[in-house]
């Protein structure tokens, strides 16, 4: 088989297990007894994750550099990062919900990869001189995997707020406590309350909130060390640590978005929903970081991309 068909073969069955998989997680949440299905995407998971992997290892393997040169290999190694966040989040709390948030997101970009990006620009091209660097596997491989987890992070904190939305949430130390909708004043503690709904959407809303934290918590250290690999790299490449191109500053901004969102659960400064409307904002800036600010083509990242 061909290098360019088994792309496509790949390609084509890594996007048909993740809607197939968008289906199972969804039908796990609706029906919890249902725990063959539960198997079986995890093994889809793990399918899909290999497949990604040997496409980006032959082209590691043909052109001689690693694969992340143009837009289509970063979508297709994005997509790598997030299934294996996602793998290593299920192993470890065993839950479908991290899936059910993020394969959509996954279908997306592997859609868009796949099915609108031009052919020329799916294919490999030479480096141009400034990507002939060992900096390029450390610096783009440490922000891709950053992205990968701050936007899993991001879309807990989303998922937090659509179930929270008309309730106030309370959380202090490590206790979560939930106000109704109405001007009451009162405070029910998940440990008294009778209320058994109550206290499972509460229980549910501290479990989604703790994940949040901690995957961002995770993928927070990996945006720094990016970002100052990336700055190493272009004192290298152009005698500047920081030139304020377009991607430079929304790392930045992406960069202070997050910190902002770790001093707020760090200090207890804010609780409850602000911080989750913070980290809900940083999904939003990762990807006009990491993409939109590629369709301006301009700037010193833009080669390979949309220029």
């Amino acid at each position: 088989m061909e290098w360019n068909k088994l792309d496509n073969t790949l390609i084509n069955i890594s996007l048909l297990l993740l809607l197939v998989n968008l289906i199972l997680y969804w039908t796990n949440i609706s029906f919890p007894k249902l725990s063959s299905l539960k198997q079986w995407s995890k093994l889809q998971l793990i399918i899909i994750n290999i497949g990604l992997a040997v496409i980006l290892g032959k082209r590691w393997n043909t052109y001689g550099y690693f694969p992340l040169s143009n837009l289509y290999e970063s979508l297709i190694f994005l997509t790598w990062c997030l299934t294996f966040v996602q793998i290593c989040i299920e192993y470890k709390i065993k839950s479908q919900l991290v899936g059910a948030i993020s394969t959509p997101v996954e279908i997306f970009i592997i859609a868009f990869a796949h099915l609108s990006l031009p052919k020329e620009m799916q294919q490999a091209s030479p480096l141009v001189p400034a990507l002939h660097s060992n900096w390029l596997m450390m610096h783009v491989t440490v922000m891709l995997l950053s992205y990968g987890l701050l936007i899993i992070g991001s879309l807990l904190s989303i998922l937090f707020l659509v179930i929270a939305q008309k309730q106030s949430i309370i959380i202090r130390g490590n206790s979560t406590g939930y106000i109704g909708a109405s001007n009451q004043e009162r405070f029910i503690n998940i440990n008294s309350s009778g209320n058994t709904s109550v206290t499972n959407k509460v229980n549910l809303l501290e479990n989604i909130d703790n994940l949040s934290y901690r995957i961002i918590g995770i993928g927070f250290p990996l945006l720094t060390i990016g970002i100052i690999s990336g700055a190493v790299w272009a004192n290298e490449a152009w005698g500047s640590y920081w030139s304020w191109d377009p991607k430079e500053t929304w790392a930045l901004i992406t960069w202070i978005v997050f910190a902002s969102y770790l001093h707020s659960r760090l200090t207890k400064l804010w609780t409850g929903k602000k911080p989750a409307m913070i980290a809900s904002l940083g999904f939003f800036v990762v990807w006009v970081c990491y993409l939109g600010v590629n369709f301006l083509g301009q700037g010193l990242h833009s080669y390979g991309w949309f220029s």
